[in-house]
């Protein structure tokens, strides 16, 4: 997957069964490519929810993994067709020379300037600032003052209130999970 064609947002699902990510999915067809889908590792079954979601639509959504912590799950996830990887701390660089090799976009997560310049310079693609409501939209334009515009994802406390903020000081990418709506809806 190349980075121009990943989309602004990701719809996180973490803790979906199948059958709720099936039906999110299905009503997301209409927006071929608008929308990211994050599977999160820390659910059950997420590697067979890969697998098979890409199967289904594929064609239409960009599906990868989330919470990925090694590089046994990295493997495991592009093995079952995610089309990147997402985690909640920075990558290794074990990690990242793997999704660099197999094609698979690498998101790793950083607090500091220091982690998000290590993270680009090992090869992430987008690094996700994460938790993005714990820094502030803010943090977002300050940090790209001396580092220039880099592809940065905001992704935990991200709301339907707080999104077009995050864009506007410099946000590329926004990661939407409970903060946008609530799997118990899908039941």
């Amino acid at each position: 997957m190349k980075l121009a064609d990943y989309p602004r947002f990701t719809v996180i699902m973490r803790g979906y069964t199948f059958d709720q990510a099936d039906a999110i999915l299905q009503a997301m067809q209409e927006f071929d490519h608008q929308f990211a889908v994050e599977m999160t590792m820390n659910t059950e079954g997420a590697i067979d929810h890969i697998r098979e979601l890409n199967k289904r639509y594929g064609d239409t959504t960009y599906i990868g993994a989330g919470t990925v912590r090694t590089l046994e799950q990295a493997k495991a996830c592009y093995e079952a067709g995610a089309k990147f990887l997402l985690g909640p701390h920075m990558f290794t660089e074990e990690m990242l020379a793997y999704a660099n090799e197999k094609g698979v976009l690498a998101v790793p997560a950083a607090m500091t300037p220091s982690e998000v310049n290590q993270m680009f310079a090992q090869g992430a693609d987008i690094v996700k600032v994460f938790p993005a409501a714990v820094v502030t939209p803010r943090f977002f334009k300050d940090i790209q003052a001396p580092l220039g515009k880099l592809p940065l994802m905001g992704v935990g406390g991200i709301s339907k209130e707080n999104a077009k903020e995050f864009f506007e000081n410099g946000a590329s990418y926004l990661g939407l999970g409970s903060g946008m709506f609530n799997k118990q809806d899908i039941e």
